[in-house]
């Protein structure tokens, strides 16, 4: 979780101050940012600061953009694991129709089971990728499928439910099985995991400089005749009655749009998904780069491959926004200063790019969330992904004030904190008070802004070189990016930081969230799946092992309770960049062996007695691990059937979203 920082006090930050203030003062009397919370989970609402400010064309542009953003629902559900749209159908019926006891126990329990159903967009854990089940048993569950009318889908369904062998996880990372065929996800049928690399060794163009990113928006099935193909997601395909909805609302955008760029991005996004052709695909993403000059932008498309155990396929995600202007200051000026930070990172000179192309950066508020990015969303990001159109036309990055500020506005509504239980001494969490939650935004800033955009790949490696473990790695590397940097004293010569001292409190949180916190979320006895929470593990306990000679982070028990804690700030930062040198070399080089390795020795274990205890630590607090949001609601406002404005209400009904969403945006 990312915070918006409160300790800005150079020139760039006094801008992003003044933004953030402004901000805090328009959410100030009774708006309350948490609004549900249930099993590991906790649901907020965010605003949108600055809607007034936006004209009525603005105003339109970011309705239709929402509406296109909201019609690709269904999708994420269905590429999740092919039941699970069935599933939901069943959950809401019940919820809506049943007409026996709804304050028992039982009734209860499945109703917390449907609210995570509708938070993870299936059956599976959003995060820790396990599949989950009801508390109320089996019996009563098909008795409120029978009471609603669905005794036929009993037989199908409760299996799907219940069974602890059938869809047990999302993504598969096991390193001794078929992780295509233990995986859940829609994304191969009738296929093994060496047919599909088989059948992409066959048609992918190895000395192509502008490769497309094979199998990003496609089905790999095996048909009846065992001949292996795929299927498209497009209009007229697969998906195809939720993308000509998407390309509806699109349109409609396209008519109010900012500026030309800006409609020929959204013509071009058009005829891919009409078409399904990825060179269209980079097309499109080549004119949004260079789309810079709106207050209004957006993402909508199969965008990352984090959910397929091969790396290549990509879920459905969109996310609108506005521009923060003011508080873009910072993240221009590191833009600004890209090539300084490529030319000075602690890797190999063969790894550099001598150029950095058009990296944009600026902070911006969410104005709807769909998809992969709905109900939980990232704090940043850094597209596109395809490497060859970073190196020759740059990229977008953006960190999302409004979610960050909802986070912190929430944390600050509850009694305990995770602070007070896991750091060790009064000073580290005085420092961590003091500049914890800036830190986070600058590491963020650099992650996205710089991390994912530097470094390149030696002439003839693929991006997909790292498969199975190339969405962790390149987590790994943005992150070390980040970290190497924000204890560089650059940051206080652009006045981004005003105490070189401050980054102590970063080094000492990733610390303790990497080896300790994080590992709250996942059940007893498992492994880490998630690629974000690999790479934290993975850096943390490497550096964990590089520095014990040293006693670099050291291991303290106090009063029963271990703790880490950091010793020698200056070596742990060589260790960040001798990671960092290493992962860039691996990726540059496309040398998997090592990257598995890497992952698998320090990524994905858990020391059980400390696992317990963590666990164990952070259920005393009660507090909520994982956070998701409600959308805002854009509203018409018509007089004499004219549209005169787009007002903005903010629902607290996390179901009654979901259900209406169900009812108003559902396609498949």
């Amino acid at each position: 979780m990312k915070n918006i920082g409160k300790m800005l006090l150079t020139l760039a930050s006094v801008a992003a101050v003044a933004s953030c203030a402004d901000c805090n003062n328009k959410k100030k009397g009774d708006f309350k940012y948490l609004v549900d919370e249930f099993a590991d989970i906790k649901i907020m609402r965010y605003q949108i600061p600055g809607w007034e400010k936006l004209t009525l064309k603005q105003k339109e542009y970011v309705y239709h953009l929402s509406e296109a953003a909201k019609f690709g629902w269904d999708i994420y559900w269905d590429q999740n694991c092919k039941d699970n749209l069935a599933v939901r159908k069943v959950l809401q019926n019940i919820i809506e129709n049943y007409k026996g006891d709804r304050t028992c126990k039982e009734y209860n329990q499945f109703l917390v089971y449907a609210k995570r159903v509708f938070f993870s967009s299936g059956i599976h854990h959003h995060y820790a990728e396990d599949k989950f089940f009801p508390q109320c048993s089996q019996e009563y569950f098909r008795a409120l499928m029978e009471s609603v009318g669905d005794t036929d889908k009993c037989e199908a369904l409760l299996p799907v439910i219940y069974s602890p062998e059938l869809y047990a996880q999302r993504r598969s990372s096991s390193a001794d099985g078929d992780i295509v065929a233990l995986s859940s996800v829609n994304f191969y049928e009738g296929v093994t995991r060496d047919e599909v690399e088989k059948y992409y060794a066959g048609i992918i163009e190895p000395n192509d400089p502008e490769p497309i990113s094979y199998g990003l928006n496609t089905k790999v099935v095996k048909g009846a005749d065992g001949v292996i193909r795929e299927e498209k997601w497009k209009v007229g395909g697969i998906y195809g009655p939720a993308i000509e909805k998407i390309c509806e609302e699109l349109e409609k955008a396209k008519a109010v749009a900012e500026n030309d760029t800006q409609k020929k991005e959204i013509s071009e996004l058009q005829e891919y998904y009409r078409t399904g052709d990825l060179k269209l695909w980079d097309k499109y993403n080549i004119t949004w780069v260079t789309d810079t000059l709106g207050t209004v932008d957006f993402t909508n498309g199969f965008v990352e491959d984090y959910n397929d155990p091969l790396g290549r396929k990509a879920y459905w995600e969109a996310l609108v926004n506005v521009k923060d202007s003011a508080a873009s200051a910072r993240t221009e000026l590191l833009s600004a200063n890209a090539q300084w930070f490529e030319d000075n990172a602690p890797i190999d000179p063969r790894f550099k790019k001598k150029s950095v192309k058009g990296v944009s950066a600026k902070v911006i508020d969410a104005t709807c969330l769909g998809g992969g990015c709905y109900p939980a969303t990232p704090i940043g990001i850094n597209l596109p992904n395809a490497d060859w159109i970073r190196k020759e036309y740059g990229s977008k990055s953006v960190t999302i004030a409004n979610i960050t500020h909802a986070y912190d506005a929430a944390a600050n509504e509850s009694p305990k904190s995770v602070l007070e239980e896991f750091a060790y001494s009064e000073e580290e969490k005085a420092m961590q008070k003091k500049y914890g939650s800036y830190d986070d935004e600058i590491h963020t800033d650099l992650h996205e802004c710089l991390g994912h955009g530097s470094g390149q790949l030696l002439p003839g490696v693929s991006g997909t070189a790292m498969g199975e473990y190339a969405s962790a790695l390149e987590e790994a590397r943005a992150d070390l990016f980040g970290l190497y940097y924000i204890a560089d004293p650059k940051l206080v010569e652009l006045g981004i930081l005003s105490d070189p001292e401050a980054y102590k409190a970063q080094y000492s949180n990733y610390i303790r969230n990497g080896l300790m916190v994080q590992t709250n979320r996942i059940e007893l006895g498992r492994q880490i799946t998630e690629a974000h929470m690999q790479n934290r593990q993975l850096i943390a306990a490497w550096c964990y092992e590089q520095g014990l000679q040293d006693n670099v982070i050291e291991k303290k028990v106090k009063n029963g309770k271990t703790y880490f804690v950091v010793n020698d700030f200056e070596a742990l930062r060589a260790l960040f960049g001798k990671l960092l040198a290493e992962i860039q070399r691996i990726k540059s080089e496309g040398d998997y062996q090592a990257g598995k390795e890497l992952i698998q020795k320090y990524a994905m274990d858990i020391d059980p007695e400390l696992h317990k205890e963590v666990r164990d630590r952070y259920a005393a607090l009660g507090l909520k691990p994982y956070g998701g949001f409600v959308n805002p609601e854009i509203v018409p406002v018509e007089k004499d059937g004219v549209i005169v404005d787009y007002k903005v209400e903010y629902p607290d009904d996390y179901l009654g979203q979901m259900l209406q969403y169900c009812h108003k945006y559902s396609t498949l």
